[in-house]
């Protein structure tokens, strides 16, 4: 079945699942709603469903939306391999500015769940890489943010030797200190107030 572990940010999950293979090839599981309503406390609301395809050295994020209502995120890649990072920016969390890296490829197959409130960016780190996203809550515009993925202060490890490729949005992004001076990053109360309301539902 696999099994799903909190990581140190809290309210952000890595999902790993079990591999059955033989000589035709490999079958998982790779996302079991009754598992993640029990460990999260609520299901999975699934709204949208993204693919992003990227070649090496593609840099997405750090994206999120403000909350309420949010979007929480369920991330694995099909192929190829990828470092996800999960940022709290949730101002007033215990890890405000904390980051947590995942490797997530075409063969552990692991996935990452990750709460409203979270930040999400991922850098691919082979030729081609395919992600898939399971969204609580369709993309909104208006609500979209970002913060530098490549802010000093914020200091995520990224591999040495990579020239990481944004697009123009995520390169014009706010450092952190910017976002949290123009009250753009959402409120760790009020996060846990809406996952305590999703978890009442």
């Amino acid at each position: 079945m696999g099994s799903l572990q909190e990581l140190p940010i809290s309210d952000a999950y890595v999902f790993t699942p079990t591999l059955h293979g033989d000589e035709r090839g490999a079958f998982l599981e790779w996302y079991k709603a009754d598992l993640f309503a029990r460990e999260i406390g609520h299901p999975l609301n699934l709204a949208q469903a993204n693919c992003s395809i990227s070649r090496r050295g593609v840099l997405r994020g750090v994206h999120y939306a403000d909350v309420p209502v949010g979007q929480a995120k369920y991330v694995t890649c099909l192929t190829g391999s990828a470092l996800d990072v999960i940022v709290d920016l949730r101002v007033g969390s215990p890890t405000f500015g904390r980051w947590e890296v995942v490797e997530l490829d075409e063969t552990t197959r692991k996935g990452v769940y990750l709460a409203e409130g979270l930040g999400h960016a991922f850098l691919a780190t082979s030729d081609q890489v395919t992600c898939v996203y399971l969204c609580s809550e369709p993309y909104r515009p208006a609500k979209e943010h970002g913060v530098d993925p490549l802010d000093p202060e914020l200091g995520i490890a990224w591999p040495e030797g990579v020239e990481p490729v944004l697009s123009p949005k995520d390169a014009e992004a706010p450092s952190l200190a910017e976002a949290l001076s123009l009250g753009l990053l959402p409120d760790y109360g009020e996060c846990l107030a809406y996952y305590a309301k999703l978890r009442s539902s």
